[in-house]
């Protein structure tokens, strides 16, 4: 039912951005080559799938752009930063157009990220909000739940709501200095709103759990599928090549030695994430996970409508879209009629902006 609307995603290709989550250009800040050209060309080739270099000359177009000058004076303007199918940045997307909250989208450069020069938080998604006065907000599931906060709760000004959602200085498994921000899955709210959203306690758990499931688990699950073999890293890149609007040779090299690149990369994160030798398996394993926990008596894990958990699994899973990972993942798990409800429903709420 939804062949015509997968057809303009048909690249929803992947980088490894989201070794460390929220997405951020890998390798970005290092390796051989430096200014010269042809490292530039290899680490643009490294870029490539999913909204790199090529996707960024082609994301000029501005993919599902919203407008946010067509706000009422007072309301709500906003302006995403993001890489196309950074599936942190497809969850921001996934949750505002389901809100029906019109924004401006803007493509980032991941290997120069000229246009968030003017933030020294260096990740995307970046949400700029205006309600009033002019508010940055960072990664995905903080942007998701102050948001959130601010549409049901107006006691507090968006400024004050995001001040609950503190950055805390911490270090990664790798060694670096990262943020993170420990309540990011709460909503804040008091006990009326709270009630009326969650009418039980074990709703507000749940929701909290496959949000945090999703950017833990799910995530990390993308890219080994869509690089699991050359045959389906070139078929990626040559979609990026056919769109990027490169050069011949650059295009050649781009195809060629970032899929090879990126081939051998998703067998490191396979490993990493201690992922089995086939990985599609682990792919489907956690899709039907997320199947049952909805149940069948459900449309969605909210019930009647989707909440923040549904919308959170959709956009990490909408970016494999016109990939073969996407289409054996719907063959062999039963994740299709929540899926397709997801997209209607999502659909439906973007025409209506």
């Amino acid at each position: 039912m939804a062949a015509a609307g997968r057809a303009w995603r048909a690249a929803a290709l992947l980088s490894p951005w989201w070794l460390r989550a929220p997405c951020r250009a890998y390798g970005a800040a290092g390796g051989a080559g430096g200014s010269g050209g042809g490292g530039r060309l290899l680490l643009g080739a490294a870029f490539a799938l999913g909204g790199g270099a090529g996707l960024y000359l082609a994301a000029r177009q501005r993919l599902r752009e919203h407008s946010a000058a067509e706000l009422p004076t007072g309301s709500l303007q906003l302006t995403l930063y993001q890489y196309k199918t950074c599936p942190f940045c497809s969850k921001v997307r996934a949750f505002l157009d389901y809100h029906g909250l019109p924004y401006e989208i803007v493509e980032v450069n991941p290997i120069m990220r000229k246009e968030i020069k003017f933030s020294s938080y260096r990740k995307v998604p970046i949400l700029l909000a205006n309600a009033g006065s002019p508010l940055q907000l960072n990664d995905s599931s903080v942007i998701i739940s102050a948001i959130k906060t601010y549409l049901i709760s107006r006691r507090n000004s968006l400024e004050e709501i995001v001040s609950f959602y503190p950055p805390m200085k911490t270090v990664s498994e790798q060694g670096k200095e990262v943020f993170e921000y420990g309540n990011k899955y709460w909503l804040m709210l008091d006990e009326k709103e709270t009630k009326r959203i969650y009418p039980v306690k074990e709703v507000r758990v749940e929701e909290m759990k496959w949000r945090k499931w999703a950017d833990d688990w799910l995530v990390h699950l993308i890219s080994p599928n869509v690089y699991r073999t050359p045959r389906e890293a070139l078929a990626s890149f040559d979609y990026i090549v056919r769109e990027g609007k490169f050069g011949t040779m650059e295009g050649l090299f781009a195809k060629y030695v970032g899929a090879i690149a990126m081939f051998f990369i998703s067998k490191r994160l396979k490993k990493r994430h201690h992922l089995r030798d086939d990985v599609r398996e682990d792919l489907y394993e956690a899709v039907n996970e997320w199947v049952k926990a909805v149940g069948k008596h459900r449309l969605f894990m909210g019930g009647n409508q989707p909440n923040l958990a549904d919308l959170a699994v959709y956009g990490v899973l909408r970016v494999m879209e016109g990939l073969e990972a996407f289409d054996d993942m719907m063959v062999h798990t039963k994740i299709q009629p929540w899926y397709e409800r997801m997209e209607e429903v999502i659909q439906k709420a973007a025409v209506a902006v």
